[in-house]
C-alpha cells in the first residue's frame, strides 16, 4: 500500500493545476508506483496470487488510461511515459 505522503508527492509532481487530484496523468502515476510495489511485494512472496491478480489488474487499468491519454492527446502520452519511465 502507498503512504499518504507518497501519494500526495506523486499527485503534486503529475497535477495540472493546483485542485487536480484524479486527473489520467495523475491515476498512472498513482498506479505505476502501486505497480512498483506490488512488484518488490511478489519478488519475495512467489506465491501471493491475489497480490499476482491485483497486479495484473492494475496494469490493464493503467494501460487503458494510458491508451485514453494517447487518443486525447500524442504529446502529452509520450511526456508521460517518458516521465514515469515506462515502455510504449
Amino acid at each position: 500500500m502507498i503512504s499518504i505522503e507518497k501519494k500526495t508527492a506523486i499527485i503534486k509532481d503529475n497535477q495540472k493545476s493546483k485542485t487536480d487530484t484524479g486527473s489520467s496523468a495523475v491515476q498512472v502515476a498513482i498506479d505505476s508506483e502501486r505497480i512498483k510495489e506490488l512488484t518488490e511485494h511478489l519478488k519475495v512472496n512467489k506465491k501471493d496470487f491475489m497480490a499476482r491478480r491485483g497486479l495484473l489488474s492494475l496494469v490493464g487499468k493503467r494501460r487503458r488510461l494510458l491508451k485514453y491519454i494517447a487518443d486525447k492527446d500524442s504529446q502529452a502520452y509520450l511526456d508521460l511515459i517518458k516521465k514515469l519511465g515506462i515502455r510504449r
